[in-house]
């Protein structure tokens, strides 16, 4: 499973890093840290991501699953 979060949607309300701080942290603005990259999500996080994905009002975050694993 990868995970991205898309810096341009990114606005800063916090709901990744808050609900699932295993994958997500904060940058000194309060936005999402990892915003504007991509990875593989470690094994036993995939609930984790979901929820983060699920939770963004913006959208900004998205979990693809990998070909085959799921």
């Amino acid at each position: 499973m990868r995970v991205t979060v898309n810096a341009h949607l990114c606005s800063g309300q916090g709901r990744c890093y808050v609900l699932s701080s295993e994958l997500f942290t904060s940058d000194d603005d309060g936005y999402c840290a990892e915003r504007g990259t991509s990875w593989e999500v470690p094994a036993g996080l995939e609930d984790s991501a979901r929820l983060a994905a699920d939770s963004c009002p913006e959208g900004a975050i998205v979990v693809e699953a990998d070909s085959g694993n799921e």
